[in-house]
C-alpha cells in the first residue's frame, strides 16, 4: 500500500499519456515523506500549461511540469503534497529531442514534479547537483537510466 494516493486527472488525452497505474508508481516512489499524502496529477494540453505558466511563472509558453505545493493555513493540517501540472505534447515533444522513450521521459517527470513539492529545486548549482542525484537513484530504481 502506497504512503501517496494519486488523484490523476486527464484535462488532455493522446496515446502516449501513460496509465494510472504508471502515474501511481513513479509518484509513490518519489514521495519521500513518512506520512501519507495525496498529490493531484492533472494532464493538460498547450493553452492550459502556457496559461499557468504566465500566471504563476511570468514565463511565455508551455513547460513540461508545473508543481504547485499545498500551502496550508496556519493550524491547518491536510495530508496534501500538493499538484503537478505536465503538459503531454512538450513531454513527447521532449522525449524526441532527447532521444528518450516516452515512457522514461513521463517517469522523469513526474519524479522531478514529485521532488519540487518536497523542496527541492535546481535554481542554483549545489541544489541543482542534490535534486538531480536523488532523480537519478530513483529513476534506477523504478528501472529507468540516467535521464541527464
Amino acid at each position: 500500500m502506497s504512503k501517496l494516493t494519486v488523484d490523476l486527472q486527464r484535462a488532455f488525452e493522446a496515446p502516449g499519456v501513460p496509465a494510472g497505474a504508471d502515474f501511481d508508481r513513479w509518484a509513490g516512489a518519489a514521495w519521500l515523506g513518512k506520512d501519507p499524502s495525496e498529490v493531484t496529477i492533472r494532464i493538460v494540453a498547450e493553452a492550459e500549461s502556457a496559461g499557468l505558466n504566465s500566471q504563476y511563472r511570468g514565463k511565455s509558453g508551455p513547460t513540461n511540469v508545473l508543481s504547485f505545493p499545498f500551502e496550508a493555513p496556519a493550524g491547518i493540517t491536510v495530508p496534501l503534497a500538493g499538484d503537478l501540472i505536465i503538459c503531454a505534447p512538450v513531454v513527447e515533444k521532449e522525449a524526441t529531442e532527447q532521444q528518450k522513450t516516452l515512457m522514461e521521459h513521463w517517469a522523469h517527470m513526474v519524479v522531478h514534479g514529485m521532488l519540487h513539492l518536497q523542496g527541492y529545486d535546481h535554481i542554483d548549482d549545489n541544489e541543482a547537483e542534490v535534486m538531480e542525484a536523488l532523480e537519478i537513484r530513483l529513476l534506477g530504481q523504478l528501472g529507468f537510466s540516467n535521464p541527464y
